[in-house]
């Protein structure tokens, strides 16, 4: 492992894990209090910008409690498994065209979309065992919910990247697909991004319900508003972390951020075309300037989705779970399978054949 490489995993940690998340915290408590007419965290240094310093030493300092009857081994290591799965799904991402002969991306797996899906359902048992090992009827009600949410929604993700993957094989010699993010960015940025049909207008409607699909069912795999049900204060307290306190609570937090930065980068990479933005970016520029902008441009895509997932927390109230369970079954999932029967119809009608 090179210079090149550690500065790569030092920025996607950096920036990503440990950089973007108290910028988020900021974020939502401030766009929440503008959104409410209140005035928001604005005693910790100028405008309240230091409030996640401030909340991080009192995590640190805040007494540890762990239940006397809870399963202490699986109790500690609940929340490192919400926080490191996610972070690990970042490492297949590219976050940037290349500089010289860089690739900017940590790791380039052939099948890192699976790579990247199968770490971030890993997550979920953080939650189940974090509920279970508190020895609390509230926070094991709070796991076995987001046990079930996630196997709701885990499928409609899956087939609306899917839908995506179709939309990115269907040229010609490029029918039987890849798993590689990278070369999903490049046939974007080639062909056209995929939630404008990857330059086949016909599929146009696919690839906006396909974003539409992953965006929704990210909402509950991360467990936010309106799909915040493992959590559900009128009902189970806290849920899955109720008996947790000092940094393993500030940890399930984390793990919850940086799970929303991982969809927000998938949606980027998947439907948005990476780090292209036609007259910005341009691929063959392989100069520090030129990677550089190649960043901001998928940094700013990240970040504008992060504004859209607050938002839509301080805007919509919380389902029922009865509600939950019904959007997921029977609305997104046949919804999904539609979407990619249209994209295999229209793919055969438009390039079938091949060469």
């Amino acid at each position: 492992m090179g210079l090149p490489d550690l500065l790569k995993i030092a920025f996607v940690l950096g920036f990503f894990v440990f950089g973007l998340t108290p910028g988020m915290v900021i974020v939502e408590r401030r766009l929440s209090a503008w959104m409410q007419g209140r005035i928001g965290p604005d005693r910790v240094g100028p405008l309240g910008l230091l409030q996640p310093m401030a909340d991080a030493i009192k995590f640190i300092f805040k007494e540890d409690i762990i239940p006397d009857d809870a399963d202490r081994l699986i109790y500690v290591l609940a929340p490192l498994m919400v926080l490191v799965p996610p972070a690990l799904g970042l490492i297949v991402i590219p976050f940037g065209n290349q500089i010289g002969d860089e690739h900017l991306q940590v790791a380039n797996l052939s099948v890192g979309v699976l790579f990247s899906m199968s770490v971030l359902s890993i997550a979920v048992y953080g939650l189940a065992f974090g509920g279970w090992a508190s020895n609390n009827k509230y926070s094991l009600l709070g796991g076995l919910r987001a046990s079930a949410q996630l196997v709701s929604y885990e499928l409609a993700l899956g087939l609306s990247i899917i839908a995506a993957l179709m939309i990115s094989a269907g040229y010609k010699d490029e029918l039987l697909g890849t798993l590689d993010p990278r070369v999903i960015v490049q046939r974007q940025v080639e062909h056209g991004w995929n939630i404008i049909g990857g330059g086949n207008w016909l599929l146009l409607p696919s690839g906006v319900i396909g974003f539409i699909l992953f965006f929704i069912s990210a909402l509950a795999e991360n467990n936010r508003l309106p799909f915040d049900l493992p959590e559900c204060e009128a009902e189970l307290v806290g849920g899955y972390h109720t008996e947790y306190s000092s940094m393993k609570f500030a940890l399930f937090m984390m793990g919850e951020y940086v799970g929303m930065t991982v969809m927000a980068a998938l949606m980027t990479t998947f439907f948005l075309g990476g780090w292209h933005l036609p007259g910005i970016t341009n691929p063959d520029n392989h100069t520090l300037l030129g990677g550089l902008l190649s960043v901001g441009v998928f940094i700013g895509k990240v970040v504008a989705i992060l504004f859209v997932y607050v938002i839509i927390r301080w805007t919509l109230p919380r389902f029922k779970y009865n509600q939950l369970m019904n959007l997921g079954w029977k609305r997104l999932v046949p919804l999904a399978l539609a979407n990619v029967a249209a994209v295999a119809v229209i793919g055969v009608l438009t390039y079938g054949g091949g060469k």
